[in-house]
């Protein structure tokens, strides 16, 4: 009897793959009798590196050729950092399992050790978020930012080479490659609050594969799942993307549902910021309807004013 393969899709950077395997290695111990390949597929994202991810748009920007494949039967599931995956995915495909979250938080890392709130007007700062620009701003209107692309090691690289001061990125990329000592500081997510999903890992799948569902089922962390699809619904509602200066952060306690969420101008002058609760049962509803509320409170010309 030949042994059933599952074919693993991913982007090819040293955290992308650490994803795909870290889903492979979970797959693994389940299913001793399905093997699991790792398949490397180039996005757009990762052949266009010289120009600000907000200058080329973001949808599907990571995901696209992934997806192509998937629909092709090519590969049989998609792993991504769910922060990089459209609220609105392609018909036929579904997130089929997340994986349980890392930390949320962003890091800094900074060569002089300075924290946040130490940084001057004499630091030059690199991301590629306006998410996390416009709160750096919004904390200090002085600090000069600069565009940042690359994988992990190419922003620290960079850092290292002198062209910033400190850089701006999801702590979770750093953890997950070993790279905790190089951590200033994780900051605060109620200071700086992350984007929609950071910190979880996707499994992206097709719709009408029971087969499939069947296999990726026992590694979907029902709770992280919960939580990032009520980020979606908020983000979604804002109809925000990952280069729009938007974030939320949900968590459950008990029979409880608590989000925060911002929408900011880019030069974080306007960041509008509110906090929300309620039955769990109706995380949903309570994360569209604080989105609805940052809209009404100067979101939509916060938006009109990105569009432009």
């Amino acid at each position: 009897m030949t042994e059933k393969i599952i074919r693993i899709g991913t982007r090819g950077s040293k955290l992308a793959l650490y994803q795909a395997n870290k889903v492979k290695d979970e797959l693994s111990k389940i299913h001793q009798n399905i093997q699991f390949e790792v398949e490397i597929i180039k996005t757009k994202g990762d052949i266009i590196l010289d120009v600000a991810l907000s200058k080329i748009g973001d949808k599907g920007l990571f995901t696209k050729e992934i997806e192509v494949k998937l629909f092709n039967n090519e590969i049989d599931i998609a792993v991504h950092s769910l922060k990089d995956l459209p609220t609105e995915l392609p018909t036929g495909a579904k997130i089929g399992a997340v994986l349980k979250r890392a930390d949320v938080r962003d890091a800094l890392v900074s060569k002089n050790g300075k924290k946040i709130e130490q940084l001057n007007e004499n630091d030059t700062v690199a991301t590629s978020s306006l998410r996390r620009k416009a709160q750096l701003l919004s904390i200090n209107p002085n600090i000069k930012i600069i565009d940042i692309r690359g994988n992990v090691d190419t922003r620290l690289k960079k850092l290292d080479d002198g062209y910033c001061d400190a850089l701006l990125m999801a702590g979770a990329g750093l953890l997950r490659l070993g790279y905790s000592d190089r951590i200033t500081e994780l900051i605060d997510s109620k200071k700086m609050i992350p984007a929609a999903s950071q910190g979880a890992i996707a499994i992206e799948s097709r719709i009408n594969d029971p087969e499939t569902d069947e296999i990726i089922a026992p590694i979907n962390d029902m709770a992280t799942f919960r939580a990032t699809q009520s980020e979606r619904k908020f983000l979604r509602t804002l109809e925000g993307g990952c280069q729009i200066p938007v974030g939320c952060f949900t968590k459950f306690e008990g029979n409880k549902f608590y989000i925060d969420g911002f929408i900011a101008s880019v030069d974080g002058q306007q960041n509008i910021k509110e906090s929300a609760s309620g039955d769990a049962k109706n995380a949903d509803e309570i994360a569209i309807n604080l989105a609805k509320s940052l809209l009404n409170k100067g979101g939509y010309q916060i938006l009109k004013e990105l569009r432009l």
